[in-house]
């Protein structure tokens, strides 16, 4: 059974920074991508991040580019998310997902964390 767990969620001030973690257990595929998503009050979910566990290869998106960085510890099979000069936009559930890769990443992901909240103030 595959299971996704994030922690490092909570609360900072805008312009500050928080390092999230997603610690992957029971997964079988070598290839596999790892991406981070969120979802505020009242918006759709948005994908902000996504790793290659191959290559390494990451995408952003523009709304988190230049501030957050993800990357990956395959020995761990952990994912992490750095997040820098936080804003009060950024509030919100932040999760963990992954799924099969032969090639490249999916656009839809099976495999889900439970989430963690990530609070900015101003």
């Amino acid at each position: 059974q595959v299971q996704l767990v994030e922690s490092g969620g909570g609360s900072v001030q805008a312009g500050g920074s928080l390092r999230l973690s997603c610690t992957v257990s029971g997964y079988k595929y070598s290839r596999y991508c790892m991406a981070w998503f969120r979802q505020a009050p009242g918006k759709e979910r948005e994908r902000i991040a996504r790793i290659h566990s191959a290559n390494g290869s990451t995408l952003y998106a523009d709304s988190v580019k230049g501030r957050f960085t993800i990357s990956q510890d395959n020995a761990k099979n952990t994912v992490y998310l750095q997040m820098n000069s936080l804003k009060p936009e950024d509030t919100a559930m932040y999760y963990c997902a992954a799924d099969n890769a032969p090639l490249g990443c999916p656009l839809n992901y099976n495999y889900w964390g439970q989430g963690t909240q990530v609070t900015v103030s101003s």
